[in-house]
């Protein structure tokens, strides 16, 4: 049941980022065609302020922790953002394969060129890809060899296996300071497994 969670869980921030990227197209698009006809576009929901976002995370996780006194939040807001970059770190480990599964970060004719600017996703939704997953997908790529390919893969996933590690110690340190109540429902919402 614990997988089947974070699976809809990754699954729903897969489709999100999914929608996004498809709406900052568009809009850069619209933004495009309205600005060569000499109006202004461009302008409307496609330009966001990642620190504004961030903000706004914080405010509904602080109202859905029912935190009301500063003092509480205080110790409790630098351990959250803990988590988030923890999480957000682990995720860069798959998905920008996913993306590309989905046929997210390709050029054009569908082989990394002409146009798309490469394979991989750079920043975006799950932030930079990590190093690691960068030098496994360039080994596929390359079609290298067995050994080649094992010793990315090594690397890959003992790398993943830390980002999970400080993951995993992130949500232990929150949980050492939330209330029996705050901890479900940090649960409940995802922050903590």
């Amino acid at each position: 049941m614990k997988k089947m969670n974070q699976l809809l869980a990754l699954t729903g921030a897969c489709v999100l980022a999914l929608s996004a990227t498809q709406l900052s197209a568009q809009e850069n698009n619209n933004g495009d065609r309205q600005r060569r006809q000499g109006g202004e576009g461009g302008n409307r929901g496609g330009n966001f302020d990642p620190a504004e976002i961030q903000q706004r995370m914080m405010e509904r996780t602080k109202e859905n922790l029912e935190v009301k006194d500063d003092t509480e939040w205080k110790a409790i807001e630098p351990l959250v953002t803990k988590v988030m970059d923890a999480r957000r770190e682990s995720m860069a480990f798959g998905a920008g394969g996913m993306m590309r599964g989905f046929g997210f970060g390709r050029g054009r004719g569908g082989d990394g060129g002409g146009g798309g600017g490469g394979d991989r996703p750079r920043g975006g939704f799950f932030g930079e890809p990590a190093p690691e997953a960068e030098a496994l997908q360039k080994a596929i790529d390359a079609k290298a060899s067995n050994a080649e390919i094992k010793a990315a893969l090594t690397k890959y996933r003992d790398a993943k296996k830390a980002k999970e590690a400080a993951l995993t110690k992130a949500q232990d340190d929150l949980r050492k300071v939330l209330s029996v109540r705050q901890e479900a429902i940090a649960v409940n919402t995802g922050l903590l497994n």
